[in-house]
């Protein structure tokens, strides 16, 4: 058989893998993750290592919170591509999720492997801001004596602040807020929202009023001031 018949035979199952992935991404850009499952296993089961397939099924998972589901495809993926830094961030942040959602005991045995995903994510993209945010929550939120540290969060808050001065001084706001520094916490706040203006700025700042400081005045200002910004 030649390359000519071989492609001719195989044009017809190419072309509905790739008419399954179509409407399985709609799905997925439509927040229906349940729907888009079965169209993105079409496509797997023509191509069981196909890379953004197996991707796409993990995210789907993660979004369903069915984290063990999740685990596997992205535990394919790292094991397929054990360079892509992405891979290793999102299969530590759903073990992440698995071990927040486990008994103390279970999740103990996790936070190794948690934080070797996320350190190793860092290693392979030194860019990686996802990565960093993560590292910074992980050390915050764990603690002492399995290794939660506030000098090891603070450590990939500067490293942050390397990357985007944004995600630096916001990343600075949430180990100054965990620690009860509101003061501080207020002016790197409004540090970040000074630099980026956005609408993911105003609202940490504008949470942070109405949940910490519980002054309803300085939300209201910040937010008459940020509609002005807009029209």
């Amino acid at each position: 058989m030649n390359l000519k018949t071989i492609a001719l035979l195989l044009f017809p199952i190419i072309m509905m893998a790739q008419t399954d992935f179509d409407k399985a991404e709609k799905l997925f850009d439509d927040k229906k993750f349940a729907a888009a499952i079965p169209y993105f296993e079409k496509v797997l089961a023509a191509d069981n290592n196909d890379e953004k397939t197996l991707e796409r099924i993990g995210d789907c998972y993660g979004q369903l919170k069915n984290w063990d589901k999740a685990l596997i495809y992205y535990k394919k993926l790292k094991i397929q591509k054990p360079k892509n830094a992405d891979y290793s961030y999102k299969y530590g942040g759903v073990l992440g999720m698995k071990a927040k959602e486990s008994n103390r005991f279970v999740a103990l045995g996790m936070i190794g492997d948690i934080k070797k995903s996320f350190e190793y994510a860092v290693v392979l993209d030194p860019k990686h801001i996802d990565a960093r945010w993560a590292l910074v929550e992980l050390y915050l939120l764990l603690p002492g004596i399995v290794g939660g540290s506030e000098t090891k969060a603070a450590r990939y808050a500067n490293e942050l602040m390397q990357l985007s001065k944004v995600d630096g001084y916001l990343a600075k706001a949430r180990i100054s807020d965990y620690f009860g520094r509101l003061k501080v916490s207020e002016k790197q706040y409004i540090q970040a929202h000074q630099i980026g203006n956005s609408a993911m700025t105003y609202e940490k700042l504008h949470q942070f009023y109405l949940k910490k400081l519980k002054d309803k005045s300085k939300a209201d200002r910040l937010q008459a001031q940020f509609n002005d910004n807009k029209s």
